[in-house]
């Protein structure tokens, strides 16, 4: 009997330009866009990329309701809150999200680049790249396009992305870019979803530890990131990651 041969990972698809599926999709429901995704690029080339943070329930679970098998990326960088851990695993469950993939800096950068742990007030660009941004970049290489979950209302860089953009030789889908805060809540209340544990303290953007703070009452929702730095953004969205 002849042995048989492993399955291969099929080939990717051609894919359209970013420009003509933006302006297809631009007044899509995030749904419609997440769908639109999985039939372009086929969901063995696709990824869902989540910082379970204050706001990523919501779309995760639209991911989910669409296809839950869907793989999910998740950048543990070796800084965050405990309470973010729990809340993956949290929200792991309740969604059945069955392809959450924990992607962590390796051990051989963190020994040469940042041995005593301070780069994050050092350089935090620095640490930035070597815990998030390298990473990301390793996770996506067998995927052809990744959503996630950026909206205009966050200001800063963020006011106008668009639905659909090219990320290198990569697509990037943004389907919550025209969502409101008031269409977020809805989608937690609808959807029964647990809100991050640390919101209740006052924080409403989580990321590392020792960047992240509570925001004061008015405040921009992403103020307590890297707060008393010009730096708003860690690098994910603003580096092509192919």
């Amino acid at each position: 009997m002849s042995a048989i041969a492993p399955q291969e990972v099929s080939a990717t698809p051609p894919l359209p330009p970013a420009a003509a599926l933006d302006e297809v999709l631009r007044h899509a429901s995030p749904a419609e866009v997440i769908a639109a995704a999985l039939k372009v690029v086929g969901r063995e080339h696709l990824a869902l990329v989540s910082s379970f943070g204050t706001e990523s329930a919501a779309l995760l679970k639209v991911m989910a309701d669409v296809d839950s098998a869907i793989p999910v990326v998740f950048l543990d960088t070796g800084w965050l809150f405990q309470e973010t851990l729990d809340y993956r695993d949290t929200l792991t469950r309740q969604l059945g999200l069955s392809d959450v993939r924990s992607i962590k800096p390796l051990e051989e950068t963190l020994s040469r680049e940042d041995p005593d742990k301070e780069l994050w007030f050092s350089d935090p660009d620095a640490c930035c790249r070597i815990r998030k941004v390298e990473p990301l970049a390793r996770a996506l290489k067998p995927f052809a396009a990744w959503i996630n979950g950026r909206k205009r209302f966050q200001g800063g860089a963020r006011v106008d992305i668009p639905v659909v953009e090219q990320d290198g030789a990569r697509l990037k889908f943004n389907p919550f870019a025209n969502v409101s805060p008031e269409e977020i809540e809805a989608i937690y209340k609808l959807g029964n979803l647990p809100p991050h544990p640390l919101v209740a303290s006052g924080f409403l953007s989580v990321g590392c530890m020792p960047c992240t703070s509570r925001s004061e009452a008015g405040e921009d929702a992403r103020a307590g990131r890297w707060r008393g730095r010009a730096k708003t953004e860690c690098g994910i969205h603003t580096t092509p990651t192919s």
